[in-house]
């Protein structure tokens, strides 16, 4: 008689990149978004692509007795380049807005999905800066029926350690790597999902 064990499949590493920036937010966000390298959408290619999907389970007595489950995503979208402008920044709202149209799947289990573009750049200017904090995008599905949708903005300018993070675009922190991840101060994605459902 032969006794055979399996150990279950490992997770395949993740990505790498060569920009030592790129590599620390990659560790940030490991344990939180499936990532990818060069990952293209349309005409346009980012360096770093990262989706998170969150699952919300109701039941009654018992877990297989579940109803009312609940579909939230995070789709991010992260790019370099030497400078970045207003209309770049509207440009990408316009293809948050495509993107949702073609990706989301609307039904009632449908609760939200966001989609964050960041951008890295050398400087951030003052422009760009009061749009990106002034920003902020909820678009309902059906009259909320089938959920929503989120735009979020994020610029960085690493080598100066600036960033600036529309409203509700809660990965900012992981691009903040001149700061300790844990110090936070208002709920990550997950937190504002389960938040939201349970009223």
């Amino acid at each position: 008689m032969t006794n055979s064990t399996t150990s279950p499949e490992e997770d395949p590493p993740r990505p790498t990149w060569e920009d030592p920036y790129l590599e620390e937010v990659a560790n940030r966000l490991m344990f939180s978004y499936d990532l990818e390298r060069e990952f293209e959408v349309d005409d346009r290619t980012y360096e770093m692509y990262g989706i998170m999907q969150v699952e919300s389970r109701t039941h009654i007595f018992h877990p297989l007795l579940n109803y009312g489950n609940h579909f939230s995503y995070d789709h991010l979208f992260v790019s370099t380049r030497s400078t970045v402008e207003v209309t770049d920044l509207e440009a990408h709202i316009e293809l948050g807005h495509e993107l949702a149209d073609r990706w989301i799947a609307t039904d009632e289990e449908h609760y939200n999905t966001d989609f964050t573009f960041v951008f890295l750049v050398s400087s951030i200017t003052d422009e760009v800066t009061d749009f990106v904090e002034s920003f902020e995008l909820r678009k309902l599905l059906k009259l909320g029926y089938h959920g929503h949708y989120e735009i979020n903005l994020v610029v960085v300018a690493p080598e100066r350690e600036e960033i600036v993070a529309s409203q509700n675009a809660d990965v900012h922190r992981a691009f903040s790597t001149w700061k300790d991840v844990e110090n936070v101060d208002r709920p990550g994605f997950i937190g504002r999902v389960l938040q939201s459902i349970r009223g």
